[in-house]
């Protein structure tokens, strides 16, 4: 079974209004420290300056080294005035029902329980019965730097997502009671439109009852924030902060890449892509998105093409290698453009807030020779490579919308 708590020590937003000037996108929903930038000279009281803080400078000039150790003592001066100011407040024994009603999918809105999961719960190699299934690998060097942030805050502020089945379809009634029941706690609208909202839940009947329904859960999937969790588990800590969202209200996005002149001539290239994959020149369309999933974009040279893997090219049966974004690792990232590593720092990956006439455009300006886009993976695919106990291809899920960070904030006592 799953097991949710309450967040024993939690900084809220002291209404709407503050909410809109604390919460911000997440670390990894940017593309460069200047974008983070940007931002915080807009919203100066945003949570950005504690998450991000090497970008909480004067000038842009002066953007620092993420993670450095001057980074990480003014994050943890950030974090004290946070708590210290009027925007915030701290409340005991919170769990919370977190909405995300996107513009998108306006009549289904995605839903959630918020509160803390167990690191004890996380399946890895050492504890193989773990109920809490990563949907990727862990690069160390990552999960540091969460933890180093954790500890220079006393905090957690990133939340991972985490996708329950709700087979019995108990938990999303008993979620959108609490919304119907009454107005939200405070809410936020992010940089796409996205409204955010948040009912805070203190009354234990209330929390027995939803960590009842949790316990009904045999399993959750990390949809979002595989190293934030690991962060804590490596800090020995007992829970991390987390929101269980049902998976038939969540939502998927492309991830796409960017991917470099590697020396490869295009004769060469288009004869190595049709032997594992039937391409289709789409002629003057300013971009393209692919409508379902084994079918991939791809703009080079000022054309797009669409490519459709051939019989062959992937195991049907192995869910993790039937994901486009393995089939194209190991076909033309790999097999043609010799990037082995799918982490080599040449591979962009960009995520679903980028649309393709954006990627076209940095291939047009010269920074990157191709660009694939991608459909979203289905929530079946990725419930299946869990369940089949294999990780997913390395940023293949763009969960969207995302959690907004500094809705809720844990404080480590």
């Amino acid at each position: 079974m799953v097991q949710i708590s309450p967040v024993t020590r939690a900084l809220v937003p002291v209404d709407a209004a503050a909410a809109g000037q604390i919460s911000a996108p997440n670390y990894d929903e940017f593309q460069s420290d200047r974008e983070v930038w940007d931002l915080l000279q807009e919203k100066p009281e945003s949570v950005l300056r504690v998450t991000m803080p090497h970008c909480h400078v004067a000038s842009a000039d002066a953007i620092g080294e993420d993670g450095s150790a001057e980074a990480l003592e003014h994050a943890g001066e950030q974090m004290r005035a946070l708590i210290e100011s009027t925007l915030t407040r701290t409340l005991p024994g919170v769990l919370w029902v977190y909405e995300i009603r996107s513009p998108k999918r306006p009549d289904a809105p995605q839903i959630g329980l918020g509160g803390y999961a167990r690191t004890i719960d996380i399946r890895t190699d050492k504890n193989p019965g773990g109920n809490i299934i990563r949907n990727e690998g862990i690069r160390q060097e990552k999960a540091d730097g969460r933890s180093r942030l954790i500890k220079a805050t006393g905090s957690y502020i990133g939340t991972v997502n985490l996708a329950v089945r709700d087979a019995e379809n108990q938990l999303l009634p008993a979620l959108e009671a609490v919304t119907a029941d009454r107005g939200c706690d405070y809410q936020a609208t992010d940089e796409a439109g996205n409204v955010h909202s948040v009912w805070l839940v203190t009354d234990p009947d209330q929390v027995a009852k939803f960590s009842g329904l949790m316990d009904q859960e045999p399993a959750a999937y990390v949809a979002d924030g595989n190293h934030r969790s690991a962060a804590a588990a490596d800090l020995g800590l007992e829970h991390f902060l987390a929101v269980f969202f049902p998976t038939s209200r969540l939502g998927l996005e492309p991830y796409n890449r960017l991917l470099p002149d590697t020396g490869v001539d295009a004769d060469q290239f288009f004869e190595s892509l049709s032997s594992q994959f039937d391409v289709e020149p789409l002629g003057d369309v300013d971009a393209f998105r692919p409508a379902a999933v084994h079918e991939m974009g791809l703009y080079t040279d000022g054309k797009w093409y669409r490519l459709t893997p051939r019989d062959g090219s992937y195991d049907a049966q192995d869910a993790a290698q039937a994901i486009d974004a393995d089939i194209v690792q190991r076909h033309i990232i790999d097999g043609i453009l010799g990037i082995s590593d799918a982490r080599d720092k040449r591979i962009n990956y960009v995520g679903g807030n980028k649309d393709a006439a954006w990627l076209k455009s940095r291939v047009d300006a010269g920074d990157f020779r191709y660009a694939v886009s991608l459909a979203p993976v289905t929530m079946d695919q990725f419930v299946a490579v869990c369940e089949q106990n294999r990780f997913m291809p390395p940023k293949s899920t763009w969960f969207a919308p995302k959690i907004r960070s500094g809705l809720v904030i844990a404080i480590l006592d």
